[in-house]
């Protein structure tokens, strides 16, 4: 039985059912950015039980004024550095917004961009 998502303004569903198959394919790939809020930065660091700045420092680096997850090159692609190939996401409970969102992003609103949501992620259902 399938567990579909379907959200305003995306012509597709997305089947939560498939990331247990997908080995982590939203997790890795092209190098990117994963942007932690404040709060959020407060959240993980909470769950990891280490400090604020202690997380900043290990785990993130800063675009502008902005933070980002830490991606780990390994061969040919990225890897956020809390995916684990075994576990999969390691502060999944506390993940970020845009982890939590995904594949329902703006870009992929209305149809736009569809190719690339349907190449990314096993789980689109047209």
């Amino acid at each position: 039985m399938q567990s579909l998502i379907k959200k305003e303004g995306f012509t597709f569903a997305f089947d939560q059912n498939a990331c247990a198959s997908c080995n982590g394919a939203c997790c890795r790939g092209e190098s990117g950015y994963i942007w932690v809020s404040k709060e959020e930065i407060e959240k993980i660091a909470d769950f990891l039980e280490i400090s604020s700045d202690e997380f900043i420092t290990n785990y993130l680096k800063k675009e502008g004024y902005r933070y980002s997850i830490k991606e780990i090159k390994v061969q040919q692609e990225y890897i956020c550095i809390f995916f684990d190939e075994k576990s999969g996401c390691t502060i999944y409970p506390v993940r970020p917004k845009q982890c939590r969102d995904f594949p329902f992003w703006d870009r992929y609103k209305n149809g736009k961009n569809l190719k690339e949501v349907c190449k990314e992620c096993i789980g689109i259902v047209l």
